[in-house]
């Protein structure tokens, strides 16, 4: 009988050739857990602004497991003890940080998934996963939990300067086509160290973590920020929100079946069971846009307007300003949506509705990104750097939206 060879190559556009380390993350990577990643997009609707962003969280976990590889030889190059359990933690820990994500991920959290956000769910399959595999995945999720004694490991699966933003921004960039994310990794997993469990970044480095940090900023207010990836994703969420509304009114909407599921329950962490992991685990994007096609001539005309919206990319138009849009401006808004549809003014809001978006590059209430001094003192990375502009990054930003149908500018 043949053995599988589990050691396998894979080829990455972003870092050439990536090797699964051992028989047991093959056996995860190969899981139908995580094989649903293949089929989850790592920036949701952003092909609608930038085509080539069609890659997936799959690309995106194997990336993140690659780096963290490369940071684990240089931190033991430099003395740092990490033993082979740990080393296999950490791999899986990065592994699965994002397994929790569900189709076009930020629309479901604030849609049909209403109270569990995709982190805790990443915990739940973790969990799931560590009971099928005789518990290989403990050390990983404690970890992952943040309740392992070595805080720098912590850091280097969730922080400000993780392995998980690190692979994003140079995916997200290289997919898109935005040169203004590509970050060097390279460089800052070269520069890393740990002083006191804590991971800091060499004096000599600092250049290419204010490099990171400006990129990050860049990168959420021209892609994940695009104002037509926003409204996209906004819309997407109205959509859902709208079926199961009509779902739990009694209405039968063509979908799959784990779709229904989530429309027809109020699903909570507490409630939160196997058998409904099971169900998310089968919900993937093809779920949403298979929906969403079936949805287009249904007779509820919200439903059928806004699934259109997102097949046909024929959006709200949005606004943004720094300022608040008043409750008048929105108002008047709405009226003259819904004397022009004959529809209510509560069925209106789901056509003209205002929000905001915040953004901040870094922030110094959080765990600090620490630059080890060549005199061996540790600061923060915004006490140490001559850019002024570092500063002005850890400010959050405020934007304020609008939404509304185009013919609202026409008339």
């Amino acid at each position: 009988m043949s053995q599988i060879n589990k050691l396998k190559i894979l080829n990455d556009p972003i870092y050439g050739f990536i090797t699964i380390p051992n028989p047991f993350i093959y056996d995860l990577v190969q899981h139908p857990y995580f094989q649903r990643l293949r089929r989850i997009s790592q920036m949701g609707l952003s092909y609608l602004v930038y085509p080539g962003a069609h890659h997936t969280r799959f690309h995106h976990a194997l990336g993140c497991m690659h780096i963290m590889q490369k940071a684990i030889e240089v931190l033991r190059f430099k003395g740092i003890l990490i033993s082979d359990e740990e080393e296999n933690a950490l791999l899986i820990a990065i592994l699965l940080h994002d397994i929790g994500h569900g189709p076009f991920s930020h629309a479901m959290e604030h849609s049909i998934v209403e109270d569990v956000n995709h982190e805790a769910i990443s915990l739940l399959f973790m969990n799931k996963l560590n009971e099928e595999f005789d518990g290989k995945l403990s050390l990983a999720i404690q970890i992952f939990k943040g309740e392992y004694h070595r805080k720098f490991m912590l850091q280097l699966i969730s922080s400000q300067l993780d392995m998980d933003r690190m692979d994003y921004l140079k995916r997200d960039s290289f997919y898109s086509g935005v040169a203004e994310g590509n970050i060097s990794s390279d460089r800052l997993i070269q520069m890393m160290t740990v002083i006191d469990d804590r991971l800091v970044i060499e004096e000599k480095g600092i250049y290419s973590v204010e490099k990171f940090l400006m990129a990050r900023r860049l990168m959420y207010w021209q892609v994940y920020f695009h104002k037509t990836s926003l409204v996209a994703e906004l819309i997407l969420t109205k959509v859902l929100k709208r079926a199961k509304e009509l779902t739990q009114k009694g209405i039968v909407l063509p979908c799959s079946e784990p779709l229904l599921f989530f429309m027809k329950n109020k699903v909570e962490l507490a409630t939160f069971d196997n058998d409904t992991l099971d169900k998310f685990a089968q919900l993937d994007d093809f779920d949403i846009i298979s929906a969403l096609k079936s949805w287009l001539n249904n007779d509820d005309f919200i439903l059928s307007s806004l699934s259109k919206m997102i097949i046909n990319r024929d959006l709200l138009k949005i606004k943004l300003n720094n300022e608040k849009f008043s409750k008048e401006v929105l108002e008047v808004s709405i009226a003259a949506f819904s004397k022009e549809n004959n529809i209510s003014i509560q069925d209106a809001n789901y056509f003209v509705f205002k929000g905001k978006i915040k953004n901040q590059a870094y922030s110094i209430e959080a765990e600090p990104i620490r630059i080890l001094k060549k005199d061996m003192t540790v600061e923060d990375v915004v006490e140490v750097s001559d850019q002024l502009n570092l500063k002005s990054l850890s400010k959050q930003v405020t934007k304020y939206y609008i939404c509304f149908p185009k013919q609202l500018v026409e008339n």
